[in-house]
């Protein structure tokens, strides 16, 4: 866990859909739109993960401080919060999923995006006092997290989800149906003679509800 000294003065949630623009295909071939057509219709293509960017200032002076603690050490600060969200996890071949816990942020679970820092103060060694950190975050949702999201995950339609690991077949059925009941059901369509041991890597069908 990295848990700064000083709040961020600010920070940005952003959030964004992406649209595709089709034009008549007679148009398109000859890259022209149709006669009278002032704009090409934009359609919806997807929701885009949510990004999440702030600044944070570590500061060793000592001027600022945590109560009964050290001065804090600029440098190993910096490298402790790169082991946390710029480290690759040889295990998973990816980096870490963070949790940001700050006020309204404290659900926000994403990877790190871009991490820039700027050194401002410095030792006559040239050690750093004070270094500002730039960090960008993007959302992290599982397969059907995002699917929720989209509103596609209607009882009526037959789902395909990939295991995870920690996730727990009553869990799924909720998250699908609403209904952690159903998670009879769908180990009987799966054939699972052990449901309550789910393998990370499984695909498991999830088939409408009768």
């Amino acid at each position: 866990m990295f848990e700064a000294t000083l709040n961020p003065a600010s920070y940005q949630h952003s959030l964004s859909i992406s649209y595709s623009k089709e034009a008549d295909a007679n148009a398109q071939a000859v890259n022209r739109k149709p006669l009278g057509q002032t704009a090409v219709e934009s359609r919806f293509a997807a929701i885009n993960a949510e990004k999440v960017a702030f600044d944070l200032v570590l500061d060793g002076t000592g001027v600022v401080r945590k109560d009964g603690k050290r001065v804090p050490d600029v440098k190993a600060e910096i490298e402790q919060l790169k082991n946390i969200v710029y480290r690759y996890v040889g295990d998973k071949h990816e980096p870490s999923v963070v949790k940001l816990a700050w006020g309204e942020l404290n659900t926000f679970y994403g990877r790190m995006e871009s991490m820039a820092v700027e050194y401002t103060l410095f030792r006559p060694n040239g050690l750093p006092l004070r270094a500002k950190v730039k960090l960008r975050f993007v959302s992290f949702m599982t397969q059907v997290e995002a699917s929720l999201r989209a509103n596609r995950s209607s009882p009526d339609l037959s789902h395909l989800v990939e295991v995870r690991d920690g996730d727990t077949l009553p869990w799924l059925c909720q998250l699908i149906y609403n209904d952690s009941s159903r998670y009879i059901e769908v180990a009987r369509a799966n054939k699972l003679t052990n449901f309550r041991a789910l393998v990370p890597g499984t695909r498991l069908r999830f088939p409408p509800l009768k």
